[in-house]
């Protein structure tokens, strides 16, 4: 019995052991990390983090993440809601093909449309702007949306929505205040999968801005200097990094595991 409870424990120590170690070495100068191994920082420093919070460059690229990210959710959700429910709840010609091609979208690489998005966005005025970056990860978040909603939807017992309409339910109404509330679990993990996605990816973010929507992925790149590479101040940068997405993981846990249990996650 304790064998059993021992393995997990060794187990997740050894998945938080990177973690710690960048957590470790965000306390150290650069000096002393490329000096050699050591457990815990031998002269602690703040100096990583101060050099983050009042260089403007470090603390808008946090600013500027957040921003797109969070429109990026909010556009990604309110479009795949009504099209899970399409999809959910009628057939149509064609149906099981579109819904394939949708998920054909998210296998797709980033760098194939780098490219054609960064000419589109010069043409229109839309390049290093916040919502150039959102609107190009709805390319692929947009169908993963889709598709966590449409297994939860799917879930739902259509006569929920019969009998709604028989006691006078518009659809509006009835899907607001009753199909919606229903399925929040599904909207909690799409939602949860959009946000990851955006926050990580630096492809077409890096791609698509260039000052003043720059985000944090492609600022952690500028750390290289004539010295070498910074990397206090890249593992500092690193920590900040990790503390939205664990924010987000402690909210929609919960719905995280509903999804694993219904298998769309």
């Amino acid at each position: 019995m304790r064998l059993k409870s021992l393995v997990p424990v060794i187990y997740i120590l050894f998945l938080m052991l990177p973690i710690y170690w960048l957590v470790a070495m965000s306390f150290k100068t650069t000096n002393e990390i490329l000096s050699g191994f050591t457990l815990f920082p031998q002269t602690w420093t703040f100096a990583n983090y101060i050099d983050i919070f009042t260089d403007p460059t470090w603390y808008w690229g946090y600013i500027n993440s957040i921003i797109y990210v969070t429109i990026n959710s909010v556009i990604s959700i309110t479009v795949a809601l009504p099209a899970a429910y399409a999809f959910s709840r009628y057939s149509f010609v064609g149906d099981k093909h579109l819904f394939f091609w949708l998920l054909t979208n998210r296998m797709a690489p980033a760098a194939v449309f780098a490219l054609p998005f960064f000419q589109l966005y010069s043409a229109v005025g839309l390049f290093d702007t916040h919502l150039a970056v959102a609107l190009a990860h709805c390319l692929f978040n947009v169908p993963l949306a889709v598709w966590i909603l449409e297994g939860f939807m799917s879930g739902v017992p259509k006569e929920l929505d019969e009998t709604a309409y028989v006691d006078g339910y518009s659809f509006p109404r009835f899907f607001m205040t009753i199909f919606l509330p229903a399925i929040k679990s599904g909207v909690g993990v799409a939602a949860f999968f959009c946000f990851m996605f955006s926050w990580v990816e630096m492809l077409l973010s890096k791609t698509l801005t260039a000052v003043e929507a720059k985000p944090i992925a492609a600022v952690m790149t500028r750390t290289a200097s004539s010295a070498g590479y910074e990397l206090g101040l890249l593992a500092a940068a690193g920590t900040l990094t990790i503390i939205p997405g664990a924010i987000v993981i402690y909210f929609v846990r919960n719905y995280i595991a509903k999804g694993f249990a219904l298998g769309r996650v």
